[in-house]
Order: C-alpha cells, then structure tokens, then sequence
C-alpha cells in the first residue's frame, strides 16, 4: 500500500503497468478513509480521508484517485496480495461500506509503526458488491498463480506472470446429468420351452372356465441376465427339435 505513488494520466486516469487490465471502476462519489486498526491506534497518529472519488480495480491493484486531490492525498494504490480480511457491509440506513486490512509497503507513505492499516470505501453510488465480488475472483487467480509459480521454481517464491493469469469467468459446468437420456432398447423375449402355452393365450381353471387372460406389458429395458437365459431357451430349443428329428 502506497500514498501519491500512482502515476496520472490526463484521460484515462493513472498509467497502467506492464500487463495490467482494468477489472473494475467505480461511480464517481465513493468515499475513502484510511487509519489503523483499533489495536493499533496507540502506535501512530495516522489518518486520511476522502470524501468522493473514483476506485479502480486492476488484475494487479486497486487504486484510488480523489476528485478534489490535495497535498496529502493525490492517489492510493495496494498491491491485491497485500490485501487482506476483506467484507462488504450494508446499514439499513445509507450506502455500504467495503472495509479491509491492508498491509504497508516499504516507502510507501505509510508510519513504519504501523504493520497494518484499516482501509474503508463507502460506495454511495452503488457497486460494492460488484466489486467485492470482483477483487474476490481476481485475488484467488493470482494466489493460483503464486502457487503455480513457486511450484515451478522449487519452493521458493517466484515471480508472477500476469500476462498469464486467466481473468475471465469459467464457463458454467454442464455436467452429464443434462445430458438426454438413451432411448429404452427393444425387448425381444425368449423362445418359451417346449410344452409352456404361447403368450397371450387363455388357460382353464380347474373349474373348467377360462381363466382371464393376462396383460403383459414389456420392460424398457432387458432384465439382469438376460443374454445368458436368451442363450440357454435357444440352445434346449435346437436339443429338442434334434431329438424330434431323429
């Protein structure tokens, strides 16, 4: 984190850096105090404020720059790393509030005394939880690439590629369940034994009268076992008609 060290641009606001891309840019009457945390108020007497201007969100940093700039606040800027215990909160009454922990860096305008400082934006036009949400996202990409990078370097911390840091939302997983399910295969039944009357038929009771005959619905799809008890009815069948035969 660092005061007055963001370089301005008459029309686009601040110079980007080598492979930086806006993300992010807030209405114009956002709010910004900078002071330390409670349990560090005792340490230095430190604080900042603005009451309207613009934050930027970057795939590298946020950075803020006032609309009425004065000597002791022309720009703000953090490192997204530096970031810390991020939250959102909404009053029932006024605009909401995006708060975090943010850590100082060296020369950077900050009291060396104070290893952390409370950062609060009040967003009085809108779009703290867009961008929250947004820092959210960019913040877990680079923390992938910080692992990624160290990965390939043996342990110890490497440089980040940011030119390789993938920014974009990842499309929706459209799982297998959506898929459409296959169409119920035909069921053919298998040859009955010798002797069984056919399907469909009608059979006595033992009162003489003919039983009612009996509806037969086939299954979707074939029944456990199927091929082998297909396979055996075909084969007693061709036993039967050899031993017809001879």
């Amino acid at each position: 984190m660092s005061i007055n060290w963001v370089m301005l641009h008459e029309r686009e606001g601040f110079v980007r850096l080598p492979n930086e891309q806006l993300i992010y840019t807030s209405p114009p009457r956002t709010s910004l105090s900078l002071q330390p945390p409670s349990q560090y108020s005792s340490r230095a007497s430190f604080s900042i404020q603005s009451s309207a201007g613009i934050v930027y969100l970057t795939n590298q940093r946020i950075v803020y720059l006032p609309a009425q700039p004065t000597q002791q606040l022309q720009s703000f800027s953090a490192p997204l790393l530096n970031v810390h215990d991020t939250h959102v909160s909404a009053p029932f009454f006024g605009p909401n509030v995006w708060t975090a922990l943010v850590q100082p860096v060296s020369g950077g305008g900050i009291p060396p005394s104070l290893p952390a400082v409370q950062l609060k934006m009040t967003f009085k036009e809108g779009g703290a939880f867009d961008f929250h949400s947004n820092f959210e996202r960019i913040k877990e990409r680079l923390h992938q690439a910080v692992e990624y990078a160290r990965e390939s370097s043996n342990g110890s911390p490497g440089a980040v590629n940011y030119s390789n840091v993938h920014l974009e939302e990842l499309p929706a997983y459209d799982g297998p369940g959506n898929a459409p399910p296959n169409p119920p295969e035909s069921y053919i039944a298998p040859p009955a034994p010798e002797g069984a009357p056919p399907s469909g038929s009608k059979t006595q009771s033992s009162s003489g009268e003919d039983a009612p005959e009996v509806g037969f619905e086939p299954p979707t799809e074939p029944p456990p076992g199927y091929e082998e008890v297909q396979q055996q009815s075909v084969a007693n069948e061709l036993e039967n008609r050899l031993r017809r035969g001879s």
